[in-house]
């Protein structure tokens, strides 16, 4: 069960196995995309589709004909990564062996729906995936398996889930070894160690330039690629515009005001902060290419002393 791309490594490992009988796929919808509104099937679909398995595709998972149509494929397992949907305690305890979730971060720290993003907006240094037995709250289960890896320093949350992907592939075969050998442990999570990752919109990426340039930083890289931080431009008609930043450099001595273009160099345009300044190196103005900053700032009015954000 899954709708993004952070769990295609493991339907492709679950289908290839020799050991796996993999009955079928359970997705989201199809739903329109991009700004054409394109109707797309979202990815675990296509490749199940190639791969010549089931797919169910229900509106609400806790709907009493799709709980039939999963019961009637007889799950042993139930494996979920990224789904989008609660699902209902009685499917949590439909299959004989156990359901698993594998949840993009280290639990019980940033449960949730965004928590790759979560990880690099707070600074953490170390994140991964955890394997764990699904309950009815959110991301509570107990953990069967954990595996780590280092956040680089200049990490995008769109890097860090293409690592994190192929990490989540490596700890199943794991953690199903140890269900079949009777080993698996049981841990409990520590609720007062844990913190939450909630749902991403277009709105999160907002900056506000009165935060320092680190943290300013971590949400530019955070919000790459989607939904994308962003600012606010007045253009020469006077009708202010959205600018998405997608990729900056922290300056932590540079003292300007939050917000007010101080000068515009060979590589970017530098913007204060509340302490620090960033450099906007990569910019893309609403409707337009993305470019580097530099390129923007040939084309469009932005001298020193523009103020961003209004």
């Amino acid at each position: 069960m899954g709708s993004g791309e952070i769990g295609l490594p493991t339907l492709q490992w679950l289908a290839n196995s020799p050991l796996i009988n993999l009955v079928g796929v359970v997705t989201q919808p199809d739903k329109p995309v991009g700004r054409s509104q394109v109707v797309t099937a979202p990815p675990p679909k296509r490749l199940a589709i190639g791969l010549n398995l089931p797919v169910l595709q229900p509106l609400k998972i806790r709907r009493a004909e799709e709980l039939d149509r999963i019961r009637e494929l007889s799950p042993d397992l139930i494996i979920v990564m990224a789904y989008g949907q609660i699902l209902p305690k009685a499917l949590l305890e439909m299959p004989r062996i156990a359901c698993l979730n594998l949840h993009a971060s280290i639990l019980p720290r940033h449960r949730g729906a965004a928590p790759i993003q979560a990880a690099i907006l707070a600074g953490d240094q170390v994140t991964g995936i955890t394997v764990m037995y699904m309950s009815e709250g959110l991301d509570t289960g107990d953990i069967l398996l954990k595996r780590s890896v280092r956040i680089h320093r200049r990490e995008t949350a769109g890097s860090l889930h293409d690592r994190l992907a192929n990490l989540a592939f490596e700890a199943l075969p794991l953690a199903l070894d140890l269900i079949l050998d009777g080993k698996a442990s049981r841990i409990v999570q520590e609720e007062s160690e844990a913190s939450y990752a909630p749902k991403l919109d277009s709105e999160s990426g907002k900056i506000d330039w009165s935060d320092d340039c680190w943290r300013l930083d971590r949400l530019v890289r955070a919000m790459n690629p989607w939904p994308s931080a962003f600012t606010l431009v007045q253009t020469a008609v006077d009708t202010t515009r959205r600018l998405k930043v997608h990729r900056v450099l922290p300056f932590h001595r540079y003292t300007g005001k939050p917000g007010v273009v101080g000068r515009i160099g060979n590589r970017g345009i530098v913007v204060g902060c509340g302490s620090g300044a960033l450099m906007l190196l990569e910019v893309q103005l609403e409707g337009k290419r993305r470019m580097a900053a530099t390129e923007f700032a040939r084309g469009f009015a932005l001298p020193a002393g523009t103020v961003l954000g209004r």
